[in-house]
């Protein structure tokens, strides 16, 4: 399914994708005064190339600027198709990028990926960087270790919309384990703080601050389990597949319990993770985790991209 571009706000555009599940991300752009910045691209070539058509309909400039708010190939993969703009990232992102390489693509090897150029971030920052659109500014905001070590939050104050990355999915489960719980507490903290009135999160609806409720709802909750879990001995498998999803049962690709116990396990164990992750290791991670998620699913992971 294609997406669908939609004025959020004045000169602010989320491009939505359904239904948001596994490598179907959102992006967005800010456009004032004849400039503009995209904020992600595409996990495939062809969806890259609808979002390129998306943004440049309606005699909307092309962007100078792409920012990516994190290293994922589903937020990175479509860089190569905006060849006319400076890419914008944490200076993690590239390194992650960097090392990760292609290997999104062998975890759905049946995916019609297309013919994907690698583009790295050619500018990268540490802390905070404000990109100038015209009248407007998309300021990018490192949350620390989050979804992943090097999330970007991108800040359009005077529009108050928020794009959030992967840190905030919207009717989709999060997935943490490169990133943190207790750290993803903190960025939707620092999030809620900037007082969104549209938060644009990394996959699913378009929504306000209620999209941060929900997953600090979910957090602390995977939080609470990995804790009594921890206490009684079990192991994340254990507590993943006798956990209650209760109100989170509807959210989609319930399966990433089973990660982000292993994730909130570590950190009850004091075993949170750094700056920078070794990536080889990161990759045999998560080979792992994708064979207890399609256990846990009872079928193998749809990816729709």
């Amino acid at each position: 399914m294609s997406g669908v571009l939609s004025e959020v706000a004045d000169g602010v555009f989320a491009y939505v994708q359904p239904d948001g599940s596994w490598c179907v991300n959102n992006a967005g752009i800010v456009v004032s005064d004849g400039r503009a910045v995209l904020v992600d691209t595409a996990a495939t070539e062809a969806r890259a190339r609808r979002l390129r058509a998306a943004v440049l309909a309606d005699d909307r400039p092309v962007p100078y600027a792409v920012v990516n708010t994190h290293s994922h190939g589903d937020h990175t993969f479509g860089n190569f198709v905006f060849p006319e703009a400076v890419v914008y990232a944490h200076h993690e992102t590239r390194r992650e990028m960097a090392a990760a390489g292609l290997h999104l693509t062998g975890l759905w090897p049946e995916v019609e990926w297309g013919d994907i150029e690698l583009v790295l971030p050619h500018a990268t920052y540490r802390d905070e960087l404000t990109l100038h659109v015209g009248g407007l500014t998309a300021r990018l905001l490192h949350l620390g270790v989050a979804h992943s070590t090097n999330d970007t939050a991108v800040w359009v104050p005077e529009r108050r919309v928020l794009f959030t990355g992967d840190v905030v999915m919207s009717g989709v489960t999060p997935f943490l384990p490169m990133g943190s719980v207790a750290g993803s507490l903190r960025a939707v903290e620092r999030m809620r703080a900037l007082d969104p009135a549209v938060v644009v999160a990394g996959h699913g609806t378009v929504g306000g601050a209620e999209v941060l409720d929900t997953t600090e709802a979910y957090l602390r909750w995977v939080q609470e389990l990995a804790r009594d879990g921890a206490a009684a001995g079990l192991t994340p498998w254990e507590v993943a597949r006798e956990a209650d999803l209760g109100p989170f049962a509807g959210l989609l690709d319930p399966e990433r319990i089973v990660p982000n116990l292993h994730r909130a396990f570590a950190e009850e164990a004091d075993r949170a993770h750094g700056e920078a992750l070794d990536m080889r290791a990161v990759i045999a991670e998560v080979d792992t985790l994708f064979r207890e998620m399609t256990a846990y699913r009872g079928a193998p992971l749809a990816c729709h991209a």
